[in-house]
């Protein structure tokens, strides 16, 4: 009796968790750092910026979160992007940028 609308449920509960998983993997293929995430933060990485954009570098060594060292630039704007530790041009950013801080 009741039981003919039943099928329909199902339907749309995979509906709304394939809706939930589609926009879940548009918001990590942006490359923007994950927050307060126990994994890798960074998707994609930057081989290097200008320095003049960058406000500030945050360095995450390896560790149980993520097996690679991690380069987070916060630029002038807010935005954060992804470096990549191994690329010469962030190597010398991250020099520069501590220099900076051990001479204040």
């Amino acid at each position: 009796m009741a039981r003919a609308a039943t099928p329909a449920a199902p339907r749309l509960l995979r509906a709304a968790l394939l809706l939930l998983l589609v926009v879940a993997a548009d918001r990590r293929a942006a490359g923007a750092p994950v927050v307060t995430e126990l994994r890798c933060q960074c998707l994609q990485t930057l081989q290097g910026i200008h320095l003049k954009n960058i406000q500030s570098v945050k360095v995450t060594p390896p560790g149980p979160h993520c097996g690679q060292t991690e380069d987070v630039a916060t630029l002038k704007t807010g935005q954060e992007v992804c470096l990549n530790p191994e690329a010469p041009m962030v190597k010398k950013i991250i020099n520069k940028m501590l220099n900076k801080d051990s001479a204040n």
